[in-house]
């Protein structure tokens, strides 16, 4: 399984970030797996923003809940992610990830991971 990010690398404060997750040799819609957005600011660890499941359902982070959606493209097998009303705090390296469980913060809770794409909230 392959994932890969892609989204613009700057985002003015205010606006809105949208990254996109493509997946090469598996399928989104495949049994009890979650689809994960996660992030690590600089200096920090990582942080999970929320998932979609193989069913379609969407988990969200309780902290980040009121300004993230995540949707899905099951005929382009990529689930995106959207965060509202940045500010420089959402800084981050943004991953995509595979696993099987919801809510997890370390590399080792995830099968499989895109590289990771650097989003920059500047203005």
């Amino acid at each position: 399984v392959q994932l890969q990010e892609s989204g613009p690398g700057l985002v003015k404060p205010s606006q809105t970030l949208s990254l996109t997750c493509t997946v090469s040799d598996g399928s989104i819609t495949a049994n009890y797996y979650y689809w994960n957005w996660i992030r690590q600011p600089p200096g920090k660890e990582l942080e999970w923003i929320g998932a979609i499941a193989s069913s379609g359902s969407t988990y969200y982070s309780p902290a980040l809940k009121s300004r993230t959606s995540i949707s899905r493209d099951t005929s382009n097998n990529q689930f995106s992610l959207q965060l509202n009303s940045v500010t420089p705090e959402d800084t981050a390296v943004y991953y995509c990830a595979r696993g099987q469980g919801l809510g997890g913060s370390s590399w080792s809770e995830y099968d499989y991971w895109g590289h990771g794409t650097q989003v920059t909230v500047s203005s």
